[in-house]
């Protein structure tokens, strides 16, 4: 990243955070992919006077989830079961007892146009290492994912049917940041 040394803060106007989640189960196919996006975070992140970043931190509503996109299925998803899924998603997720995850950056490991950002993500009240591979998207655009196992943040995937249908506990995590667009202070 090779941004002036300031502090820039992130959030829905800079960029976005999309979940992708996957479908398992003897009826998988009657499920969907789901594309879900996080609509109400926010972030710092500091660059030092070497162009290399030395502080981040995010806070996403847990609650915030608007499901995007569903891919498969016996048939598609209408905005009820957008809706439905969405509220869904907040129950596992305890949105009511923890509405806030938090990533925190640890270490920072700057390569050729992206690098690693190596973390802690606390979700459900459960902190766990998180390390984000970080690519260049275009100029001051940038894009990083990572997986995050549901599990290990102690939250049990959404099942129906008896677990014939389920989500799988590895959900994909990516994060479109347009640094232009990031507000400095």
């Amino acid at each position: 990243m090779v941004l002036p040394p300031a502090r820039y803060h992130l959030g829905p106007r800079s960029g976005r955070i999309v979940l992708r989640t996957s479908r398992d189960g003897l009826v998988a196919q009657a499920g969907h992919d789901l594309i879900i996006e996080i609509t109400s975070w926010n972030g710092e992140l500091t660059m030092g006077d070497q162009h290399i970043p030395t502080a981040l931190e995010a806070r996403i509503r847990t609650g915030s989830l608007a499901v995007r996109e569903g891919r498969g299925g016996i048939r598609p998803l209408t905005d009820r079961d957008r809706r439905e899924i969405a509220h869904t998603a907040r129950r596992v997720l305890s949105s009511d007892r923890h509405p806030e995850a938090v990533y925190s950056a640890t270490q920072f490991k700057p390569a050729d146009g992206g690098g690693a950002i190596e973390g802690t993500l606390t979700i459900h009240g459960t902190a766990q290492p998180v390390r984000l591979e970080v690519t260049g998207a275009g100029d001051r655009r940038y894009r990083a994912t990572t997986t995050v196992v549901q599990s290990a943040h102690g939250i049990r995937p959404y099942t129906a049917f008896l677990g014939a249908l389920k989500v799988r506990d590895t959900v994909q995590v990516e994060i479109e940041i347009d640094m232009a667009a990031a507000a400095q202070g």
